[in-house]
């Protein structure tokens, strides 16, 4: 149980990275740094957190 743990910081962390490539300054308004940093935590845990399961499930 305690592996599941290392799963999901480790594929939060493979999401932030991914999302790194995304250029938000075209999506979210200007002078918004916290609001962009705030959702690009949250989707890269929401992302983290699917890709687990999916992945566990899978195997």
């Amino acid at each position: 149980m305690d592996y599941k743990i290392y799963v999901y910081v480790f594929f939060s962390m493979l999401s932030a990275f991914a999302l790194s490539g995304i250029n938000f300054e075209k999506i979210i308004k200007k002078n918004r740094i916290w609001e962009t940093r705030v959702l690009v935590l949250l989707l890269s845990l929401v992302m983290g957190y699917l890709v687990t399961n999916f992945i566990l499930e899978f195997f």
